[in-house]
């Protein structure tokens, strides 16, 4: 890659100029353009404990990297304080053209930054009383493409959704199945949406309200995920943990561990002394669970079945129960960095300017089946992962709808089927893309098509920053930045025509290629369809 090229070339620099530099020499891009296509800070990170003028020094090395016949480099300059600019000519370009072809759809971009580390990643865990809403949504393609990224990168990833069927909710359900069954109103406190009196209606006379209600919401659970595209290695239950004394069990471990205590006939964990603001209880004087011991035990049982690092992705509610937690699994003897929570902000949604509800209990809301049947999976996905997890997101549910180039999910599946496009129109015209090693790249200097190389080339550090960050936001910017390059080239840059060289048509053809790889690549880490015409 040649900006590790260049990096070890800065390196020697320096070492010839009798200064050590930094342990790993950074080469960005530039933000801006004019400043050339790389750049490094190197001599102004090791002027001062060289004792050397940062600028004086920045000018030596820049010096001795333009007598060293870099490969593809133009012309070195410095800038500002200490910055060493590196101006490449575009064969660098057509090497990521080639290194594209070469590594293919399936490789491209792909690391093993995990090594093979086994990650667990939660997401969704909506409780099996009500439908899974539009809120939670968010969480089940961030959780998805989370996951999508860490495999690409090199781990072992297993996709989990946590049932919370256990509890006084679930009797609440139950109770209010039961209530419409008889034609009566709900509980004080039960579930008046319509879909208690749909599934209420399908129940049998003689069913048991909890165990068939239970039954009868998972399955719509399971079918919802489905249509997302979104597929769960295991559907944990918190009643299995109850059922095989694990909770209790668990209990035992911390109170061995000297990380309990009794106090007013409850039992408490001892979480101030792993980080907490207060102490938790675990069992009240009732002798019922609070919710933190079955997350617990549930986290113990992650550990036991040796993965390396459990990846929770919650909602905004859960935002106060993070602390608790990671003091929970530090009592548990773990490292609490082997426990990452990532909190997706609330989801507002919004029709014909108005807001739209979404309140499980009272019914007033929009179900992620709903959404799926006005818009579909990829208008879905693709919209929820437009922005970070960590701000708030309004979606306009008749933008989403629009198919037109103002519709984001719309511009980039256009994209590739205008890739598509041009390769059968040129198919029609007598054209096929020859063997690569016959191509002259050498053509491919038109500022368009730069752009798109330009693009392409970012994808292997950016893929592995979002991996890192679990930033799948990143990667719907960067498909869209590429779609907008290919876009520009496909109204700049005819690729077949009476007045186009054969040689430029077939370096096109190879560029048109690399650009339909890399955005079906992008649509696939966000879980969307790369349409082959549209």
């Amino acid at each position: 890659m040649i900006a590790d090229t260049l990096a070890d070339a800065v390196a020697d620099a320096l070492r010839s100029l009798g200064v050590e530099p930094p342990t790993e020499v950074g080469i960005e891009r530039p933000a801006r353009r004019e400043h050339g296509d790389w750049s490094t800070n190197a001599a102004l990170a090791s002027a001062k404990r060289a004792g050397r003028n940062p600028r004086e020094l920045a000018q030596q090395v820049a010096d001795a990297l333009t007598t060293a016949a870099l490969p593809h480099v133009e012309d070195v300059e410095i800038a500002g304080p200490g910055f060493v600019n590196f101006r490449l000519a575009p064969t660098w370009l057509h090497d990521v053209l080639t290194d594209v072809v070469a590594e293919g759809e399936k490789d491209y971009g792909r690391t093993d930054l995990g090594g093979g580390r086994r990650v667990n990643v939660e997401f969704v865990s909506a409780n099996p009383n009500k439908p899974p809403h539009a809120g939670h949504a968010r969480g089940a393609c961030v959780g998805d493409s989370v996951a999508r990224l860490l495999e690409r990168t090199g781990h072992d990833v297993s996709r989990e959704y946590y049932l919370n069927d256990r509890g006084t909710q679930m009797q609440l359900y139950a109770a209010s199945l039961a209530a419409r069954k008889r034609g009566e109103q709900p509980p004080d406190d039960g579930y008046l949406g319509a879909y208690v009196s749909e599934w209420a209606a399908e129940m049998p006379d003689d069913a048991d309200p909890l165990e068939w209600g239970y039954a009868r919401a998972l399955r719509d659970h399971q079918a919802t995920m489905e249509r997302l595209g979104i597929s769960f290695d295991t559907w944990f239950s918190e009643r299995s943990m109850v059922d095989s004394g694990a909770i209790a069990t668990t209990l035992e471990d911390l109170r061995d561990r000297g990380v309990v205590f009794d106090d007013d006939g409850a039992v408490w964990l001892r979480s101030t002394d792993h980080g907490d603001d207060k102490d938790r209880v675990l069992v009240k004087s009732d002798g019922e669970y609070t919710y933190l011991l079955p997350d617990i035990a549930y986290h113990r049982d992650k550990f036991a079945r040796g993965f390396e690092l459990l990846l929770n992705v919650w909602g905004a509610d859960h935002h106060g129960y993070v602390a608790r937690l990671k003091a929970a699994i530090a009592a548990l003897g773990h490292d609490p960095d082997e426990l990452e929570i990532q909190v997706t902000q609330l989801v507002d949604l919004e029709r014909d300017g108005e807001p739209v509800p979404m309140s499980g209990r009272t019914g007033e809301m929009v179900t992620i089946d709903e959404l799926l049947d006005a818009v579909g999976s990829d208008a879905v996905r693709f919209t929820y992962l437009v922005q970070s997890t960590d701000t708030r997101q309004t979606i306009d549910l008749d933008a989403i709808t629009a198919r037109t180039m103002d519709n984001p999910v719309f511009y980039v599946q256009m994209a590739h089927a205008r890739a598509r496009s041009i390769e059968r129109n040129a198919r029609g015209k007598g054209f096929e893309r020859p063997p690569l090693d016959q191509v002259d790249l050498g053509v491919l200097t038109h500022e368009r098509e730069l752009d798109v190389l330009r693009s392409l080339s970012a994808f292997p550090e950016l893929l592995a920053v979002a991996a890192r960050e679990r930033a799948p936001h990143k990667i719907t910017t960067w498909v869209r930045e590429l779609a907008a390059a290919f876009h520009g080239f496909f109204h700049d840059c005819y690729v077949v025509g009476d007045d186009i060289p054969v040689e430029l048509t077939n370096a096109r053809l190879w560029l048109v290629e690399v650009s339909r790889i890399g955005l079906a690549i992008g649509l696939d880490l966000l879980g969307v369809s790369a349409p082959e015409e549209m």
